[in-house]
């Protein structure tokens, strides 16, 4: 892409690795430079809690708003009731109405930490329940179900990757799209929304409601997508060895979350830190640059640094803390045991790791160590006996436990 934007906002999500496609760079640019640009996106209610897989959105959301723009988190209380089928295999689950809400309360509190939602260009939540659940199903099919051709919609990669692999898309599934569309038509009447953001998975639902908005209001209106993140080594973002990453302290400890950047591999150090940070670019390059024993103290750096976003500065410096008192002396006085791999044991399974390092005498006892919920690594439950270690997973020293007391160190050489 060689089109130079004029505004902060589109520096900033050019400059960062935040842009993946847009509708209309120019006019987009144009926006953003009169100031005031409300922009939106939407987050289904689909868990108690967000997972680090939607922190590249919240962040664009926090850009928004730190270059004069106005950011709306749009709460799915309608559409989770449906269920989003964009690159999924099968439906979603679906949730009561006292689940749903039980979700948006959870989700909620995130946000706080990110966007203002007082003082000038204040942030807006809301929830798409307020005009979805009241919809008359005959007038919105003539008002708003006519402007749909099914041809286009089946030509859309995410239900097309569906039915290409033969997979049941259900008629409740397949209004999803249709519902998403109406919401930026409405975000646009009631607040003057001119911008959706999302993934590049959302593509297909973002350019759907640009068209309905202009059909209906005549209104000219904008698409960005973010890329979907993989590390490099291909792994979806949002899941760690353990388990989903949540952002809900409650869910899952500010020391757990320190941990799970701190562990980043050594080839996403530079562009996590432009994208989850706001340190700036240059530093973010030359921090992503460094090798050796040096590339860990950058990985600090990004683990400070987005840990103080989420949970503040204090539980950032607290986590660094309890981590170098756990990893150099295993909370114990003393200094743990350490097992050093070579690049040619690898990869190697996790029951060997904790036979080799001394903490289960067999593999039998290692599995069932696992099992019974006795293990774990990098302070977080391990439950997957089927786990191998590779280069990645040992770019930087991890900790076995079994139990509270005994620890050890697995490190590559």
């Amino acid at each position: 892409m060689t089109y130079h934007p004029k505004s902060d906002f589109l520096t900033v999500m050019m400059e960062r690795g935040f842009l993946a496609d847009c509708t209309d760079y120019q006019a987009l640019d144009e926006a953003a430079l009169k100031g005031g640009l409300t922009g939106y996106i939407g987050f289904d209610a689909t868990a108690k809690s967000l997972h680090v897989g939607s922190l590249i959105q919240i962040m664009m959301l926090r850009w928004l708003q730190k270059t004069g723009g106005r950011p709306i988190t749009l709460m799915g209380g309608g559409t989770t009731k449906v269920g989003d089928p964009s690159f999924r295999a099968d439906e979603r689950p679906l949730l009561t109405p006292e689940m749903i809400d039980a979700n948006i309360a959870g989700i909620k509190k995130v946000f706080a930490a990110y966007v203002d939602y007082e003082g000038e260009n204040a942030a807006l939540m809301i929830n798409n329940a307020e005009w979805l659940d009241g919809l008359n199903y005959l007038e919105f099919l003539r008002d708003i179900g006519r402007h749909f051709s099914v041809n286009r919609m089946l030509s859309f990669e995410s239900v097309k990757s569906r039915l290409d692999r033969e997979q049941s898309l259900s008629f409740l599934e397949f209004n999803y799209m249709i519902l998403q569309a109406y919401d930026f038509l409405e975000l646009n009447r009631r607040y003057g929304c001119l911008l959706q953001m999302g993934g590049s998975d959302q593509w297909g639902n973002i350019v759907n409601g640009i068209d309905l908005t202009r059909r209906v209001c005549d209104a000219e209106i904008y698409g960005l997508t973010s890329p979907l993140l993989t590390t490099s080594d291909g792994k979806k973002m949002g899941k760690s060895q353990s388990g989903a990453v949540w952002l809900n302290a409650d869910m899952l400890s500010p020391y757990e979350f320190w941990q799970f950047w701190r562990n980043t591999t050594d080839a996403d150090v530079g562009r996590f830190l432009k994208l989850y940070t706001e340190l700036a670019v240059d530093e973010c390059v030359r921090l992503g640059a460094l090798g050796g024993a040096e590339i860990n103290g950058a990985k600090i750096v990004l683990a400070n640094e987005v840990t103080a976003l989420l949970h503040g500065r204090a539980a950032a410096e607290a986590a660094e803390a309890t981590a170098r008192e756990v990893f150099e002396k295993g909370g114990t006085g003393d200094d743990l045991p350490t097992l050093e791999v070579t690049l040619d044991e690898l990869p190697l399974s996790i029951v060997q790791a904790l036979v080799k390092s001394g903490l289960a005498k067999s593999g039998k006892e290692a599995k069932r160590l696992i099992a019974e919920n006795g293990a774990r690594l990098d302070d977080a439950p391990l439950t997957d006996a089927g786990l191998m270690l590779d280069a990645g997973a040992l770019s930087s020293p991890i900790k076995l436990s079994a139990g509270k007391k005994r620890h050890a160190l697995v490190r590559l050489t």
